[in-house]
């Protein structure tokens, strides 16, 4: 079984990413307009037709639009976010109102298993981040009951990270993680005294050093050769450069990975992968499934 996974922007002008697997596709994010979308999904051979749903990682305007979301209503793709979004979602555009009134609207719980498609496991983990509520997502296929399975982890934006959190994200084939800022770049930058103690706080966002220590501790928790692929998300244009955030990630691969860094106004990376030579003895680490939810069952009482 193979799939494939695309960024299609990464920054605080806009953020999504896209996962195709067993007929699939699942958008993270639309942090876009409909047309710009349109142009970097077929930038990636892709189109909105081939996507099947999206889910939402937090409401900071980066990662949503109000005039995407009314697409998403004219093409009938289902939207999932959590309970805790539904508030930002009606107050800033007349669009989220619209899907709920067509039903097009699901719900996903923190630490209870979303499933999308045949095949598509997707896990909400709340992760630090001032956007309450924020998640990182682990999203894994499987291949039939005892065939090859797979695993994606997605952190785009949180402020500090635990071992559980580590813990959560091993063992996947790639890994989607933040590499915001270099440090001193963000301290001896013209911002705003409050734009840095908040980009540097605990609910903010991760510098290159903390993301590689994540890093670590994410492969220290994962079998050897398990995963292939890191993808350095949301770097910042003011305060950090594409080789500062690899050179801090390079000693912690040691050659093992390879890795991309995303940018803002471009595609990439686009990564297609069979997994049939995933090793065997490793297990998934989602948790168990709760029973799957229609769109519609998700809808009362949850806003």
């Amino acid at each position: 079984m193979a799939f494939r996974f695309s960024i299609l922007a990464s920054g605080s002008s806009g953020n999504a990413a896209l996962l195709e697997a067993d007929g699939f596709g699942l958008l993270i994010d639309a942090g876009l307009g409909p047309r710009q979308l349109a142009s970097r999904l077929a930038a990636v051979g892709a189109s909105w037709q081939r996507v099947n749903a999206v889910i939402l990682t937090h409401t900071h305007s980066d990662h949503w639009k109000d005039r995407t979301l009314k697409h998403l209503r004219h093409l009938k793709i289902p939207f999932y976010c959590h309970a805790g979004h539904h508030g930002a979602l009606r107050e800033f555009g007349p669009a989220f109102h619209h899907l709920i009134s067509d039903n097009l609207v699901g719900c996903y719980e923190s630490n209870k298993t979303l499933r999308l498609g045949s095949s598509l496991r997707c896990e909400p983990i709340e992760v630090s981040h001032d956007s309450d509520p924020t998640f990182a997502f682990r999203i894994e296929g499987h291949d039939g009951l005892f065939g090859p399975s797979w695993a994606v982890g997605y952190a785009a934006d949180l402020g500090c990270w635990s071992a559980e959190l580590a813990e959560r994200l091993a063992n996947v084939d790639v890994l989607a993680l933040e590499f915001n800022h270099d440090e001193t770049m963000e301290r001896t930058s013209r911002r705003p005294a409050e734009l840095v103690e908040r980009v540097l706080g605990d609910a903010g966002h991760l510098s290159n050093s903390q993301a590689a220590a994540f890093l670590r501790a994410i492969l220290e928790c994962s079998e050897p050769r398990v995963t292939r692929h890191l993808i350095q998300l949301h770097l910042s244009r003011e305060c950090n450069r594409p080789n500062l955030a690899q050179a801090a990630a390079r000693p912690i691969t040691n050659g093992a990975l390879t890795i991309h860094t995303a940018a803002q106004d471009r595609v990439g990376p686009v990564l297609t992968l069979d997994v049939g030579t995933r090793p065997r003895s490793v297990r998934t680490t989602t948790r168990r499934a709760a029973e799957p939810s229609t769109v519609q069952q998700c809808l009362p009482g949850m806003s």
